[in-house]
């Protein structure tokens, strides 16, 4: 290939890609599109898209689980990327000749073949790799627990515990990483990957360690200390061997390429 052909080629690729205009329908999206070197070619994404910090400066067509029709329509994207959960969306754009794609962000597994698609179909392959490798060394770089044990990841603190307790079931990246890690998680039934308890499900559940994802950002009015006892007042054997703990980050609840993080934060929580 002559020099002059390579240079067109090139030429053409980078032209190709200043004039994509892509829009994101949830934060984890956005945060893989800025990680594959693709955030010059986003024009809006969903609410709660704050990593990183260029995220924050994009227009908002919604929510992740309500996005505006009409406004993503103004934006004239030429890709909308969103999960699964989004498909009823995405259909309805294809009807105005809008490519879509729709990827699965629910197990480990799932994010790093989404990242992979989402790469190839940005014309980042190896950037998507580089993405998907770290999750898999993060996998990799932890010894087995000593003495394994069962766990149990809450979604939230809260002072009041009657009801309303959300937990992390099966089928999705949590319980992914709680099993990677050598030990396992205290809810075994598959019915649901979030399944909501109450004080009695938690004493039959009766985890050897529970740990709370909380958002400062996101809940600043609880009172940590006063929630924890709380939780320590039910009778579990996280409670008599005081291994109850607050997770405070803001990648935890994101399946992205930050999924690595979350990995090596909560291995260390459960093995230390």
């Amino acid at each position: 290939m002559s020099v002059k052909i390579l240079f067109l080629f090139s030429f053409f690729i980078l032209n190709l890609w200043a004039n994509e205009r892509i829009i994101s329908l949830s934060p984890s999206i956005t945060e893989i599109i800025y990680g594959l070197d693709r955030g010059e070619s986003l024009v809006a994404t969903s609410s709660y898209s704050l990593y990183p910090n260029a995220a924050k400066k994009l227009p908002i067509i919604g929510g992740y689980e309500n996005p505006n029709i009409e406004k993503i329509l103004s934006y004239k994207p030429t890709l909308v990327v969103g999960q699964s959960f989004n498909q009823n969306t995405l259909d309805r754009l294809k009807h105005f000749h809008i490519q879509t794609l729709a990827l699965n962000l629910k197990q480990l597994h799932s994010i790093e073949k989404s990242i992979l698609t989402l790469g190839a179909k940005l014309n980042a392959v190896n950037k998507a790799k580089e993405l998907t490798n770290k999750i898999t060394n993060a996998l990799t770089s932890t010894h087995k627990p000593t003495h394994p044990h069962s766990v149990m990841i809450v979604y939230g603190l809260k002072e009041d515990l009657r009801s309303g307790i959300y937990i992390a079931g099966n089928n999705i990246f949590f319980d992914d990483i709680i099993k990677a890690s050598g030990n396992t998680n205290a809810y075994t039934s598959d019915q649901t990957n979030q399944p909501v308890l109450n004080y009695e499900n938690v004493i039959a559940l009766n985890p050897d360690q529970i740990i709370i994802l909380h958002s400062h950002a996101t809940e600043p009015n609880v009172n940590v200390k006063k929630a924890l006892q709380n939780w320590y007042s039910i009778p579990t054997n996280a409670a008599k061997n005081k291994k109850i703990s607050v997770v405070d980050e803001d990648y935890l609840h994101i399946p992205s390429q930050r999924v690595a993080l979350t990995i090596q934060r909560l291995y260390k929580e459960m093995n230390d």
